[in-house]
């Protein structure tokens, strides 16, 4: 009797944990129905967001003026002004999903979000990983530092001295491997790497140059002495590998825009503030194509 009571316990125990598994919320079990999954990836595909009425897109939150809250709680920025259109046209409404630059690529893969529009930077790495659309902002790396230590060169470091980079950016892959022996310290967030970089832990801060210009831009007392680091690059919408049929409405829509110069009263509505003209043509692609 005692066995038999044992067995029927372990045997409950066990129900009720396949269905607490099983369970979950309405919304995720509704989610993980309406995707497919290819190998690792799981995403929808277009016609299956057209039928949910909502599109996932990943979007930085404090990262302005690209993609960030404002004081009122609303996402605003040009990365966001570009989402809300894709939605428009798609038919759908945005749901903003928050995240940092180490998960952009988690996000997808795991069907978190539909699309990536977090100041997303092209490289081969990251095309093994997700699929790049056309892209729509010309970027590179760049370097900003106090006005009492400006640095126009990374050469004979201070080996005393850090830079700091966030985590999951291409300034941290390029300078891991063009520069070594530079100490780096990680922040996962721009929010806590621009306190970390007011409050003097390290003498610079590489990033994207368009986030370096716009951090000397909006704060007093700091220079982008290296305007230019590395290589030219671009900054596209990313899906899941193996989505087409989003990646290729993406692209059309994409091209749609440039003839009506979207990018352009794109960076006139949430840039200019920031950058003024002498940056737009120079920063904006349009229909998807680069020089």
């Amino acid at each position: 009797m005692k066995n038999l009571k044992k067995t029927l316990a372990l045997t409950l125990a066990f129900t009720l944990a396949v269905g607490a598994t099983a369970c979950g919320s309405s919304k995720d079990s509704a989610d993980s129905s309406d995707k497919v999954s290819s190998g690792k990836e799981v995403y929808r595909t277009l016609d299956e967001i057209k039928k949910s009425g909502e599109i996932n897109i990943g979007v930085f939150s404090d990262k302005n003026p690209f993609g960030y809250v404002d004081e009122n709680g609303e996402y605003q920025g040009y990365d966001i002004y570009f989402a809300n259109r894709l939605g428009e046209d798609l038919g759908v409404d945005v749901n903003f999903v928050s995240t940092e630059a180490a998960n952009r690529i988690e996000y997808l893969q795991t069907g978190k979000v539909d699309v990536i529009l977090a100041n997303f930077t092209v490289t081969d790495e990251r095309a093994e990983e997700v699929d790049f659309a056309l892209p729509y902002m010309n970027v590179s790396l760049g370097v900003v530092s106090r006005d009492d230590n400006v640095i126009e060169s990374l050469d004979n470091w201070n080996e005393d001295d850090s830079i700091i980079v966030i985590s999951g950016t291409t300034a941290e892959t390029y300078l891991h491997e063009n520069y070594p022996d530079i100490p780096l310290q990680k922040f996962d967030s721009y929010a806590t790497a621009k306190e970390a970089f007011e409050n003097g832990t390290s003498v610079a801060w590489a990033n994207d140059n368009t986030e370096v210009i716009a951090f000397a831009l909006q704060n007093k007392g700091y220079t982008v002495g290296i305007p230019n680091l590395g290589s030219a690059d671009s900054i596209a919408p990313a899906v899941t590998k193996g989505n087409d049929t989003l990646l290729d409405w993406i692209n059309g829509e994409i091209e749609s825009l440039g003839e009506e110069n979207f990018f352009h009263a794109d960076y006139e509505a949430t840039l200019k503030d920031t950058y003024g003209t002498d940056y737009e043509d120079s920063l904006v692609v349009e229909g998807g194509k680069t020089e």
